[in-house]
Parts: C-alpha cells; sequence; structure tokens
C-alpha cells in the first residue's frame, strides 16, 4: 500500500484509473521532456518515480512539465522524504505518493510543517 500527502496531510490513493491506461503516464526519473511532451498533454496524470532520495531529477523533469504547459494532476513517488516535500510542491507536484514504511518513520506532522511551502522559500525571507 502506500499513502498520499497533500498539504492537507495523509490521505488513501483516490486515483482509481491505473497508470496502465492512456490517462496516465508512470515515467521514471531520467525520462527526457522531449520523449513526453506530446503524450503529457493527454494524460490526467503523470506519477514520476524518485528512485532514491538523493535522486533529484524528478523535480526538474516536474518542473520541465509544466513550462511546457502541463496542467494535470502531477505525483511524485518513491523516495521523498518530508523534508523535501516543498520542493516537490515548488517544482509542480501536486502530492507525494509514499510507502507505508515512510510514513511510519515520517509522520503527517513533519510532512504538514512544510505544508506553507509558499511562504517558507529563499526569496519571501529576503523580501521580508
Amino acid at each position: 500500500m502506500s499513502v498520499i500527502v497533500t498539504d492537507a496531510g495523509f490521505a488513501s490513493d483516490d486515483w482509481t484509473a491505473g497508470f496502465e491506461g492512456e490517462g496516465a503516464l508512470d515515467l521514471a526519473s531520467d525520462t527526457s521532456i522531449d520523449a513526453i511532451k506530446d503524450a503529457a498533454g493527454a494524460a490526467q496524470m503523470i506519477r514520476i518515480d524518485f528512485p532514491s532520495f538523493a535522486d533529484g531529477r524528478g523535480f526538474t523533469l516536474a518542473r520541465l512539465l509544466r513550462l511546457n504547459g502541463y496542467k494535470g494532476r502531477l505525483r511524485a513517488k518513491g523516495h521523498v522524504i518530508a523534508d523535501q516535500y516543498a520542493m516537490a510542491r515548488r517544482s509542480g507536484f501536486d502530492e507525494v505518493e509514499i510507502s507505508d514504511e515512510l510514513a511510519a518513520r515520517q509522520p503527517a506532522d513533519q510532512w504538514q510543517f512544510r505544508a506553507n511551502w509558499q511562504e517558507n522559500d529563499y526569496q519571501a525571507r529576503m523580501r521580508g
């Protein structure tokens, strides 16, 4: 099983369409934006895998998708830790999918602590 993390905390997965059909794309973090530009526009959901919390390529891919006009649901999946939640949201992800084991090690309050990602960034601190 997995847990979905949003700004409101932990939730169950409400995506029931699966990732095998045309409505969703399941991407590796090293996917080239050029290889998926056309397919991404038709997808309702894109899920980008994070094989390690030290692998930040998924953040770059999410940002490039948003810059190229992707408006659908964007989910980070895998080894994303609570400390990375604000970065995930800033790069364009709507939610993060983590394992039950990670959710037990990093409870909802640790993720919600970073849910004010729009206010607590470097530029906001420099302006204020």
